[in-house]
C-alpha cells in the first residue's frame, strides 16, 4: 500500500510532514514531537488548497504493530458564509504530540492535502 502515500524530501516538497523531536529523547521520560507541513516551502492553506489533517504513529523496536499517538484536524481555511477566503482565519498545519516510551523505534507521520492526497515521512527515535 506504499503507493497510496507519497514521500519526498521536505526541503523541496511542501506537502511532506516534517517530524522534529524537540529535546534529547530518554527512555521513560516525556518526549515531545512537533509535526508540521510546509516548514521549508510554505503550504498555501487556502479554502481551495489546504492540509486537512496530520497523524503520528510510533512503532517501537521489536513490536508487531505501531501505536497511534494522535490525530489533529485543521478546519479553518478562510471560508465563511461570504465565500472562500473571506473569514481571515486560517489554521497552520502544525501539531505537537507528547508521549513516553521505554523503547526506541520509528516515528511515522501522515498528512492529507485536499488536492494532492496523502503524504508520509518517518524518523528514528533513539536514546
Amino acid at each position: 500500500m506504499s503507493y497510496i502515500f507519497k514521500t519526498a524530501d521536505w526541503k523541496t516538497e511542501k506537502h511532506v510532514p516534517v517530524i522534529e523531536i524537540l529535546e534529547k529523547a530518554e527512555a521513560k521520560k516525556l518526549i515531545t514531537v512537533r509535526v508540521s507541513v510546509g516548514k521549508e516551502i510554505p503550504h498555501p492553506n487556502t479554502t481551495e488548497h489546504h492540509i486537512r489533517w496530520i497523524r503520528l504513529l510510533f512503532w517501537p523496536e521489536d513490536s508487531n504493530f505501531p501505536y497511534d499517538l494522535g490525530f489533529v484536524e485543521f478546519n479553518a481555511h478562510g471560508e465563511s458564509v461570504k465565500g472562500p477566503n473571506t473569514s481571515g482565519v486560517y489554521t497552520e498545519p502544525i501539531a505537537v504530540f507528547s508521549f513516553r516510551t521505554e523503547k526506541p523505534g520509528k516515528l511515522i507521520a501522515f498528512s492529507y492535502c485536499n488536492i494532492h492526497g496523502l503524504w508520509s515521512s518517518e524518523t528514528e527515535l533513539k536514546f
